[in-house]
């Protein structure tokens, strides 16, 4: 399929996906990002789709994808464990007292544990926490993906051993 055919499959598609978006988020602003995100990630798998497939059915489930991988990562961003015996599991939007200072403690020897890592394993480990993909790492840098995986490894490695206080 030529990338004409694809843009014009795309352009043609482009107000039911939009509205689709809006029923996923029921914000206007996030149905935009999501559109935007979903939008995206077709142009930079155009090769991915097989001509005369369900060029929407394809498109809904990037968007179906994008959108469950955001909300797990902002579900994961707000939970925390409670250390008290049965270990629940609680949401939180905000912290209190001690805590925050307590938070804020770790993040320092959480930075300062990054910033002890060379460069070639910090960058993509942080794009990776920022919820990058893989692949995309690895376009970005421009190396292959089974380095980016190695990497990322190695650091998670590191970071592990540096912060081994914090594991109990």
């Amino acid at each position: 399929m030529s990338t004409t055919e694809f843009q014009t499959l795309l352009t043609t598609s482009m107000n039911q996906v939009q509205q689709f978006a809006y029923t996923f988020t029921k914000d206007q602003t996030d149905a935009e990002d999501l559109f935007q995100e979903t939008l995206l990630k077709a142009l930079r798998y155009q090769g991915n789709y097989t001509a005369g497939t369900n060029f929407k059915g394809w498109l809904y489930t990037i968007m179906k994808n994008i959108f469950i991988n955001d909300y797990k990562r902002k579900k994961k961003r707000n939970t925390f464990v409670d250390p008290t015996e049965g270990q629940y599991y609680l949401e939180s939007g905000s912290s209190v007292g001690s805590e925050i200072v307590e938070r804020g403690l770790v993040h320092e020897d959480i930075q300062n544990a990054l910033n002890g890592l060379e460069e070639i394993f910090s960058y993509p480990f942080e794009q990776y926490v920022k919820g990058m993909q893989y692949d995309e790492i690895a376009e970005e840098l421009d190396i292959p993906i089974g380095t980016v995986k190695s990497r990322i490894f190695h650091a998670r490695k590191r970071l592990r051993q540096e912060l081994a206080d914090y594991a109990n």
